[in-house]
């Protein structure tokens, strides 16, 4: 998301970049152990419910940690939308789904490495690592066009639900619950579909380790989430949301409302006194 307070003061040069994109690593690597981990270590004992509420507390949690920095996007597809809506600076949106992809990668990584600790071992390639798939590799046994039209529409509603939140007519502060609810509600619907990606950063990194089918079928669960983050910011158009203000005009009020902020600090004070 991007953050609705604009409440970190931007620096200059390559080293601001830098920590934007670290900021997203570490939020997705949080976001797809998190989510995931639930699936694979505990999924039998919480349920689709368990792990849909995963993915949305740690997407939460992230945004209201990492948010001040880079905005919290953690998915590609909210990259997107975002840069479409002139939410974003263009020239940071390679970086970003960089960080993004690397970061669920490395979540995946780790969490093959955890899931080999249960007496027995782990196989990935067989148990899945919590890798998304239509056909027989769908929970339910949904077939690709259900998946996509599921993962493109479930998307929409992430997508549309972050823009419209980080308006800044929207209230403020609430984003942040806004978009973790949406997230959990989009996984409720996906799980029994595809065993719910939304984000191809999510869908990425557990394909790789599992190989196989799960690769084969990756394409679906990038093209599906992106279709839908442009179709959200279709949508946020089409109801008047967009147009307010763009990445730069916010990042260069900073300072105006920082300084404006302290000097309201200051009278309040004076005036206690």
């Amino acid at each position: 998301m991007v953050w609705p307070q604009y409440c970190y003061i931007p620096k200059r040069g390559k080293g601001r970049a830098m920590h934007r994109y670290v900021a997203e690593f570490i939020g997705t690597f949080v976001l797809v152990f998190g989510g995931c981990g639930a699936a694979v270590l505990a999924g039998d004992r919480i349920g689709a419910l368990g792990i849909a509420l995963a993915f949305g507390l740690a997407l939460l949690a992230m945004i209201y940690t990492v948010g001040p920095v880079s905005g919290s996007h953690l998915n590609p597809a909210v990259t997107l939308g975002l840069l479409l809506s002139g939410k974003m600076d263009r020239r940071h949106a390679g970086g970003y789904w960089a960080a993004q992809i690397l970061g669920g990668i490395a979540a995946a990584a780790v969490l093959l490495i955890v899931a080999k600790g249960v007496a027995g071992g782990y196989d990935a390639g067989v148990q899945g690592l919590a890798a998304n798939g239509f056909g027989i590799h769908s929970p339910g046994g949904y077939g690709w066009g259900t998946a996509f039209l599921a993962e493109t529409v479930l998307t929409f509603l992430l997508v549309f639900t972050v823009l419209g939140a980080t308006d800044l007519r929207a209230p403020v502060g609430f984003a942040g619950l806004a978009i973790g609810l949406a997230l959990a509600l989009a996984n409720l619907v996906a799980i029994p579909v595809t065993n719910a990606s939304i984000n191809p950063a999510r869908s990425i990194g557990p394909a790789l380790f599992a190989g196989g089918w799960a690769v084969k079928q990756l394409w679906l669960f990038i093209l599906a989430p992106l279709l839908g983050g442009v179709i959200a910011y279709g949508a946020y158009r089409a109801v008047g949301l967009a147009g307010v203000v763009t990445a730069r005009e916010a990042e260069r009020a900073l300072p105006r409302e920082q300084a404006e902020r302290i000097e309201r600090e200051r009278e309040r004070g004076d005036r206690a006194a």
